[in-house]
């Protein structure tokens, strides 16, 4: 399906005049001060049937400075009745209004997986949202940990009597006649751990993951656009811009936004000094409380979009530079493995938690997204240089220092040397990963 230009996105989605008015109760999250990112406590909810009465998407936003991404909750229908969901958000009186929509119509929810160990952004979410539906069995990523004290699940909120870890083998899960699920991990990081399952759903051909792999849209994506501020905000070029409120601004901030989230600070961006970031607030078209005070610390230069179609690559399957600079160099060996076992998996679509969603895409493009982990990564089947795994240096450096850094210091352990590829088959699983169904 062709997804809607960003023109169309604007009409369909703008709230009408008495939604903007709103003060609104309905997208209520009590608890933000647990993990205080932005939008704080007013979180909307933008719900999506990918497969018509069998999968929907569920999409928040959430960032720090107006650096805001999608959060995104997944729920199946499973064949027996109920619903399975994964990677819940915020359960705010909107999202639970359109989850019961569902549990009217499918039944009740049964399932709630946390497929992270890591992730607190999706973690904080599961124990109010599982004491909304109070028969729902939780399953958890095992190796859970949390900071800076190493608490019980049961005291960040997760229902004891209903929590269980899951378990290795997806085969002795109560849901194994409908999916298949695949541990990465654990990673081991120092202070912590990191820790993803991913879930494959036959019926829909449908890969399930949390933060491993995403896509990166040109247009920004409909939830963010129901609030444009975030957008505007970074289409400016220094404190004194008035933005007007147009496509094409959208879409910039929008692409300055994924450099931000991903690189931290690409190459193409440079922060100014504080002296000089309170000059320019002094002359700001905007010094509300809103607007920070007028403070915009960033200069773009004039090359940017360069770096930015360079990390869209036209929409291709990405690790994250943030997971290939601090987290899966760690443990190559393990992540291949782990992406050679989901290639035995026969889906046509990826749905992550973040960026975009629903992603055409085949096991081989998959697997192609983790050649950054091998000595000599090979171009898959129909693809070019262009298409693989390959961003610019210099938009790594921040990410190098950081990393370089943090295990200078000792708090984090070094990174292990690329695999070889030897023995292995681009796009096939190896020996050592046997089917898991």
């Amino acid at each position: 399906m062709e997804k809607p230009t960003i023109e169309q996105q604007e009409h369909n989605i703008r709230p009408d005049a008495e939604l903007q008015k709103q003060h609104s109760s309905d997208w209520l999250w009590r608890f933000w001060l647990a993990v205080p990112l932005y939008p704080y406590s007013q979180r909307r909810t933008l719900r999506t049937e990918v497969i018509r009465d069998t999968l929907w998407t569920f999409d928040q936003i959430q960032g720090i400075f107006y650096v805001v991404v999608p959060i995104r909750m997944t729920i199946v229908k499973l064949e027996t009745g109920g619903l399975l969901v994964y990677a819940p958000v915020a359960p705010t009186p909107e999202c639970l209004r359109l989850v019961n929509e569902l549990v009217a119509v499918h039944g009740d929810v049964k399932y709630i997986i946390l497929p992270t160990i890591s992730g607190i952004e999706h973690k904080v979410f599961v124990g109010p949202f599982a004491r909304q539906f109070s028969h729902a069995q939780v399953f958890v990523a095992p190796h859970q940990w949390s900071f800076p004290l190493n608490l019980p699940l049961s005291w960040l909120g997760l229902p004891a009597k209903r929590t269980h870890a899951l378990p290795d083998d997806s085969r002795k899960a109560p849901f194994a006649d409908e999916f298949d699920y695949a541990i990465l991990g654990p990673i081991a990081l120092g202070p912590g751990q990191f820790e993803e399952v991913a879930f494959f759903h036959r019926q829909t051909r449908t890969l399930l993951v949390t933060d491993s792999i995403v896509s990166i849209p040109a247009e920004p994506p409909a939830i963010v656009q129901l609030d444009p501020y975030p957008l505007l905000f970074h289409a400016r070029e220094c404190a004194a811009d008035v933005v007007v409120d147009t496509p094409a601004h959208r879409r910039k901030g929008w692409q300055r936004i994924a450099l931000f989230t991903l690189f931290f600070q690409p190459s193409v961006l440079s922060v100014m000094s504080l002296k000089q970031t309170i000059a320019n607030a002094l002359n700001a078209a905007d010094r509300s409380k809103k607007a920070y005070f007028g403070l915009f610390p960033f200069q773009w230069h004039d090359n940017w979009p360069r770096s930015f179609k360079a990390l869209r690559g036209n929409g291709r399957l990405l690790v994250a530079p943030v997971l290939q600079t601090l987290i899966l160099n760690r443990a190559p060996k393990e992540t291949l493995d782990w992406a050679d076992i989901l290639t035995q998996w026969a889906f046509q679509q990826i749905i992550p938690c973040h960026f975009d969603a629903p992603i055409q895409a085949d096991p081989q493009q998959f697997r192609q997204a983790f050649a950054f982990l091998e000595q000599a990564p090979a171009i898959g089947e129909g693809m070019t240089r262009n298409d693989a795994q390959f961003l610019p240096e210099e938009d790594f450096a921040l990410l190098r220092d950081l990393d370089e850094t943090l295990n200078r210091l000792g708090i984090v352990p070094p990174a292990k040397e690329k695999v070889s590829r030897q023995m292995r088959s681009f796009g096939k699983a190896e020996p050592f990963a046997e089917p898991l169904s």
